[in-house]
């Protein structure tokens, strides 16, 4: 197993799934502006996987570059409704409005991760989950949304799976971890098989 690993990442869930599979790894967020790159990508008529790659994939080699003798783990997680890529919000409106164009409809979930070292990616894997959402009245929405803090709403996209947000869903079809934003498991996997 790989010793120097790092997670170009703020999420603590990311963080605490990679922590729970004896995965250590010190934080090093990217600070990429990701709403520039989305914007840019869909103007090139990127799919919503290709853009969680991209992604996952500038945040490993961004920090990787700063950090070229370690593992640098990038990973990105959209939502993809009908092809099209829906963002986390950037305030209990927009959640609202996002929490509405799911309403009753089948999406989903994917999460790219990537591995870089030395600057340059040299591993990745996207899983998806499809995620069917029962159809709701708004009041019922905003009641969801009201028990749900500014930090949770802003960190997990729309939704807590592991948390009340399982209670939108008729049907959940994925791997849990890839829907809480790192598939843990092919992560693993690839590191158990490096030997530094």
């Amino acid at each position: 197993m790989v010793k120097k690993i790092i997670l170009a990442s703020k999420s603590k869930v990311r963080k605490e799934i990679l922590e729970k599979n004896n995965i250590i790894c010190n934080v090093q967020p990217s600070n990429i502006d990701e709403d520039i790159i989305k914007k840019s990508l869909e103007k090139q008529n990127a799919s919503p996987e290709i853009i969680s790659k991209n992604l996952a994939e500038l945040k490993s080699n961004k920090v990787s570059q700063k950090f070229p003798e370690s593992y640098v783990i990038g990973a990105d997680s959209v939502i993809d409704l009908k092809g099209r890529v829906i963002s986390k919000p950037e305030n209990r409106k927009e959640a609202l409005k996002i929490l509405n164009n799911l309403n009753g409809e089948t999406h989903q979930l994917i999460s790219s991760v990537c591995i870089s070292k030395g600057g340059n990616m040299i591993w990745n894997y996207t899983d998806k989950a499809t995620l069917t959402m029962k159809k709701m009245e708004e009041s019922e929405l905003e009641k969801y949304l009201s028990k749900i803090s500014d930090d949770a709403l802003y960190s997990y996209n729309v939704y807590q799976i592991e948390g009340l947000g399982r209670s939108l869903f008729s049907k959940i079809e994925g791997n849990e971890n890839t829907i809480m934003g790192i598939p843990v498991e092919r992560i693993k996997e690839y590191l158990n098989q490096q030997n530094d």
